[in-house]
């Protein structure tokens, strides 16, 4: 579940229209600030939204004419998705409603969500970078030597066809018997966001959800769904 989910999103009517309207995200995320700057910030480490936060903010905003539901919910989305507000979303962090008032704490599985996202956001940022620097140093020794006669090119084409593609392990999910059989301190593999990690069991339930330990010091309830061998 994405941290808009979380924020509990709800069917818009976007058919009102006014002059005054904001036309772009930034413009509407300092307005949000303006109004609520005990909970929205737009420098410095954000704090973590409230769970339904869009309601709170489209009731509030019901008869503003500058911010549309539409925009809300942009907003909410890139903000939710910053580094800045994931970097945040820490263990014992609080939640704050529109006016600062805390929340709850957050739970370790969206702890775990929030680190996730972060360390998949920067790994992109990263092999970007790399793919960047390499295209240009490319093109700089391209520059600098000669083309390949076209019996070499032609040689190289067919090696290249001719290397089998590896292919990714397959990962199987494991079995009720095999949950039942985890015990503490065991080693297995979870799935936090889009990644597969492995984890120390910290201990078992009666329902199958497992409590887990990642390498990183994350502490999350795994269900059967995200075990695997």
């Amino acid at each position: 579940m994405t941290e808009m989910e979380k924020m509990g999103t709800v069917v818009e009517n976007t058919s009102t229209t006014s002059s005054e309207k904001f036309t772009n995200n930034k413009a509407v995320l300092t307005y949000l600030a303006e109004k609520f700057p005990r909970c929205f910030i737009l420098e410095g480490e954000a704090k973590p939204l409230k769970i339904n936060i869009f309601q709170d903010l489209a009731a509030r905003l019901a008869d503003d004419s500058k911010v549309s539901k539409t925009q809300l919910r942009q907003v909410l989305r890139a903000y939710t998705t910053n580094w800045r507000y994931l970097h945040g979303c820490r263990e014992g962090a609080q939640r704050v409603d529109l006016d600062g008032n805390p929340c709850g704490v957050l739970e370790a599985e969206h702890v775990a969500f929030a680190a996730q996202q972060l360390a998949d956001a920067k790994a992109k940022v990263a092999e970007k970078r790399a793919a960047e620097r390499k295209a240009a140093q490319a093109e700089k020794a391209a520059k600098r030597k000669p083309a390949p006669s076209k019996a070499k090119r032609t040689s190289s084409t067919q090696h290249s066809k001719s290397r089998p593609t590896r292919q990714a392990p397959k990962l199987e999910l494991l079995s009720s018997e095999a949950i039942a059989q985890l015990a503490k301190g065991s080693l297995v593999k979870v799935k936090a966001g889009e990644n597969v990690q492995q984890a120390t069991v910290l201990e078992t339930n009666k329902e199958g959800n497992v409590r887990v330990e990642f390498k990183n010091g994350l502490v999350m309830s795994a269900s059967a769904d995200r075990l695997f061998a």
